[in-house]
């Protein structure tokens, strides 16, 4: 999807010069996709204690190498 956005300069410079891309396209990308990423992690973080998790790995690890 193409879209066009107005960037002050001197942040498309230090995006540039802190995420090591060489065009301005790449480094925007790696800032959304990290973002993102950051994002999501804050949503599961925010679970933390809210969710029950059995931990039964050694029954598991049994049923899978059972004969």
């Amino acid at each position: 999807m193409r879209t066009t956005i107005t960037i002050d300069d001197e942040v498309t410079k230090e995006l540039m010069q802190t995420t090591g891309e060489k065009s301005i396209t790449a480094a925007i990308r790696m800032a959304l996709r990290d973002y993102l990423a950051g994002l999501r992690k804050q949503k599961l973080m925010a679970l933390r204690g809210q969710v029950q998790i059995e931990d039964t790995w050694q029954q598991l690890r049994q049923l899978d190498t059972a004969p």
